[in-house]
């Protein structure tokens, strides 16, 4: 009987020791992963920056370009797309009447315009709202 008690408490021995080793391990696994996951986030921070320099850059390319040739379609209509990718509304605003003008028979700038002034309104009254 004795060896039978023995038996089992070696058993319970082998199966606590995996166990906590088993659970120190996930513990531990969870513990690097929360200390690395700060440097994804930062890494990610610096994708966003690294995004809007090459949106700022474009948009200036586009700006030179119009200042040489003011109805340079493929510009203004890159401009408005960057403008908008930087959801800098209120800058959208003059390419697109420039397009419009441009272009009467194309309404989805005519549309465009619309809901950009809409957005820029919304912003202004959100803000005088808040003040």
């Amino acid at each position: 009987m004795s060896k039978k008690n023995e038996r089992k408490k070696r058993i319970l021995r082998i199966f606590t020791a995996i166990s906590a080793i088993a659970f120190l391990g996930s513990a531990g696994f969870g513990f690097i992963r929360m200390l690395t996951n700060p440097a994804q986030s930062t890494q990610v921070s610096s994708q966003a920056e690294d995004l809007t320099q090459q949106l700022q850059a474009q948009a200036r390319g586009y700006e030179m370009v119009l200042q040489r040739e003011p109805e340079n379609q493929i510009a203004l209509q890159g401009l408005v797309e960057i403008r908008l990718q930087m959801k800098d509304f209120e800058g959208t605003i003059e390419p697109l009447k420039t397009l419009v003008k441009l272009n009467p028979q194309q309404d989805q700038y005519k549309t465009l315009l619309a809901t950009v002034k809409q957005q820029v309104d919304g912003k202004k009254d959100d803000k005088a709202t808040s003040n």
